[in-house]
């Protein structure tokens, strides 16, 4: 019976773990937004290669529009958002002819429309071939999804076209080990990238040594496509096993993650080091030498890929490749800035020069006051990391610090300064 009256102990974190806590949400909320402080419309900046954009379905809810998260704290606060996490080449719609008589409050003066926005079922808050919401209320445990790169639909793990979840490359704490992902709908128009070597596709740890050893055994025997150093010296800096050969001869098949995938006649010219960094513009030269648009790699089936670290720098950028890229609405492959890596890298910049900034600002402050406001408020500080420092030390460590306890701090820092 002394189980039925017992209270249930409520939950207890330690003064560093809550303040690491907070640093970690506030570090992953910066990602999410790339670093916007959510006080102005990005409508005035058009179409962003990538921002963070929500929907509402209580102004929208058919979908079929998004707003900015400046627009979504001032605009929409208490309504029924979505989180979409960012898109590509979006522009703010709020307040235009989809929103009735609702206006922006921050930027009113929008066109009617943007028509370049593209809108999938994320906007009404499904996700997945399944078409369930997130967080799927009859679900117990939420499953993690993954969002696919060309597309931008958010697939839970067991609808990606997979026997198994473990063969998603991961490291041995079940982190990803792979940059990007498109899911098999998108891969038959990526099929292109087959032809490409085995070094960007992300692969688990022990295929990396499986494949490191099946390397070994490859050097020792003679290479149909010549010597693999020029290779070998590009991509040293990838974490996934290198390839033997720079290219697939004709109609030969390409093993990634351990599956064949038919590749396309590719010329005998074998490209060098030069010629596989390709800058931000069109190259006269064609690293793969197979012309895409008449002759594009087919698929037997269509599988999920997973794109290892830094894969899109060995893309070739030629003109009849970044032809064939915009025929295929995929030319942002191209572009270092559309990726999500690189959005997180800016986010972070940005948040170091928001705390810079902030750093700044306060010792201005600082240095702005009088002699005598300066000591007071630096040994009030002081007083304050004395007081917290003698409490901890005769606190017992094995007991939570209640409120009670925070309370008493703050009331002999109180009674000191009022005997001083």
């Amino acid at each position: 019976m002394a189980d039925v009256f017992e209270e249930e102990a409520e939950p207890t974190v330690s003064i560093h773990e809550y303040l690491k806590g907070v640093e970690e949400q506030e570090l992953e909320a910066d990602l999410v937004l790339g670093g916007d402080d959510g006080k102005e419309c990005t409508y005035t900046k058009g179409y962003m290669k990538r921002q963070a954009i929500f929907s509402c379905l209580t102004c929208t809810p058919e979908g079929n529009a998004g707003v900015c998260t400046a627009c979504s704290l001032s605009c929409h606060d208490g309504h029924e958002i979505v989180e979409l996490w960012t898109k590509r080449n979006f522009r703010c719609d709020c307040g235009n002819s989809k929103f009735g008589e609702v206006f922006c409050k921050l930027f009113p003066n929008k066109e009617v429309e943007n028509v370049d926005n593209a809108y999938n079922h994320n906007f009404k808050g499904s996700y997945c071939t399944c078409g369930r919401p997130y967080p799927d209320p009859e679900s117990e445990e939420q499953v993690e999804m993954i969002q696919c790169c060309i597309c931008e639909d958010w697939l839970h793990e067991e609808h990606i076209g997979l026997e198994s979840s473990d063969e998603i490359p991961r490291d041995e704490e079940g982190e990803p080990l792979y940059e990007d992902f498109i899911c098999p709908v998108c891969s038959e128009a990526c099929s292109f990238l087959t032809l490409y070597p085995q070094t960007i596709w992300a692969v688990k740890q022990h295929d990396v040594t499986n494949a490191t050893k099946d390397k070994n055994v490859l050097e020792d025997a003679p290479s149909a496509c010549g010597s693999s150093d020029k290779l070998e010296n590009v991509i040293s800096s990838s974490e996934s096993p290198k390839a033997n050969c720079l290219l697939p001869t004709a109609t030969s098949e390409v093993v990634s993650n351990g599956k064949d995938i038919l590749a396309a006649e590719t010329s005998e010219k074998e490209p060098d080091s030069n010629e596989l960094i390709q800058g931000s513009g069109p190259s006269t030269i064609c690293v793969l030498g197979v012309d895409l648009v008449g002759a594009p790699p087919a698929l037997e089936k269509t599988k999920p890929m997973f794109l290892s670290k830094n894969w899109r720098d060995v893309l070739c950028r030629c003109e009849k490749c970044a032809n064939f890229c915009t025929q295929k609405g995929i030319s942002f492959l191209l572009d270092k800035e559309d990726s999500i890596a690189e959005y997180e890298k800016m986010a972070k910049q940005k948040r170091d020069e928001k705390l810079q900034q902030q750093e700044g600002v306060e010792l201005n402050f600082l240095n702005n006051l009088g002699h005598v406001e300066k000591m007071e408020i630096l040994n009030g500080i002081t007083d304050m990391k004395n007081e917290i420092h003698t409490f901890l030390e005769s606190f017992d460590a094995s007991k939570p610090i209640t409120s009670a306890d925070v309370h008493q701090v703050f009331e002999n820092l109180a009674k000191k300064r009022r005997r001083m």
